[in-house]
């Protein structure tokens, strides 16, 4: 179960860490797409989470591959109570041992009030360490052009997607102010709820950004309306979110319809061309169900379906009258706030 490369170094995670050289039980943990092995443990009849890494830098997704940044975040998200505490962590092993979360299934009526909450706190912490010498949305620029050139879909979609994704990231503002620690992968298996309160796991993909990522990865199965969008700013920012902070949080959810859409059909296609025509399902039924944990997009089926799915409210949402609004009232304070 642990790869042979791997055993002294876990042997010596559990020595260090307990005392002991081996669990009194192991399994396999599979949801999620991290290339991390991640297995619940048992060590003098309590639940830890071993986590394995086995990817490198090369084959990581952005941020991934640096244990020193994933580690750094994990650990003041953890300090922070915001991640479960740790009880071991190797940036040369790559290995980490961390409590182990009983989850409860979280309502989105709950997570609409819990969120943003946990979100402000997250942001609110100390600065994580940068990408690098590119941003997050360079890094989502080069999927979606990388997308446009490999002639995944015939037809008039991508150029459709490209134009309208094009006129979103030239007028998103790139704020210092708005650059704080962010974790950049709130997917449902990386929220945790015991029942008493949110934790965050899988920091793999940490560092600084923009603090609307977050929001708008969140958002996309949270927030059905603009009555709750305004309860998730507002309950964010403490105060009324006003029409710019709409827009922003608007905005950078067709920059992530746009990526998700790029990425996740170069992934699921191989490079090979799809149909462009065939249906995809409905947004909001197909992320209430992966909230819910009835859909894995670990098949290159489901990476394609989804991919669809983004492409189509990207194409919906570009072409309505609250694009063209949200595009002027952010091109009109390009200093943000």
């Amino acid at each position: 179960m642990i790869p042979e490369a791997k055993k002294d170094g876990v042997t010596r995670a559990l020595r260090e860490t307990f005392g002991v050289g081996e669990w009194e039980d192991i399994r396999a943990l599979t949801a999620g797409l991290s290339p991390a092995l991640v297995f619940r443990i048992v060590v003098g009849g309590c639940p830890y989470l071993l986590r394995v890494v086995v990817s490198t830098a090369a084959t990581a997704g952005p941020g991934q591959g640096d244990q020193t940044r994933h580690f750094a975040c994990m650990k003041a998200a953890a300090e922070a109570g915001l991640a479960p505490r740790v009880w071991y962590a190797s940036e040369e092993e790559r290995i980490s041992i961390t409590d182990f979360v009983r989850a409860r299934p979280l309502s989105l009526a709950e997570a609409l009030a819990r969120m943003p909450v946990t979100l402000r706190a997250l942001h609110a912490l100390p600065p994580f360490p940068s990408l690098g010498s590119r941003s997050h949305l360079e890094v989502m620029d080069g999927f979606v052009r990388r997308f446009q050139a490999a002639g995944i879909l015939s037809g008039n979609a991508t150029e459709e997607l490209v134009r309208g994704y094009s006129r979103a990231a030239s007028v998103y503002p790139r704020n210092a102010g708005d650059m704080v620690s962010s974790h950049n992968d709130l997917k449902p298996e990386n929220i945790l709820f015991d029942g008493d309160r949110v934790w965050l796991v899988d920091w793999e993909a940490a560092f600084r950004n923009d603090r609307y990522l977050d929001l708008a990865v969140v958002a996309n199965f949270v927030v059905t309306n603009e009555t709750e969008e305004e309860a998730y700013l507002r309950a964010y920012f403490g105060e009324a979110a006003g029409e710019y902070r709409h827009a922003r949080l608007y905005l950078m959810r067709q920059i992530l319809h746009a990526a998700c859409a790029a990425i996740f059909l170069l992934i699921g296609s191989g490079g090979k061309p799809i149909e462009p025509d065939a249906p995809a399902p409905d947004f909001r039924d197909f992320h209430d169900r992966i909230w819910a944990g009835e859909v894995s997009l670990a098949t290159a089926e489901a990476k394609v379906q989804y991919a669809r799915v983004h492409l189509d409210q990207a194409l919906k949402e570009m072409q309505a009258a609250r694009f063209q609004d949200a595009l002027r009232m952010v091109a009109g304070r390009p200093d943000g706030e």
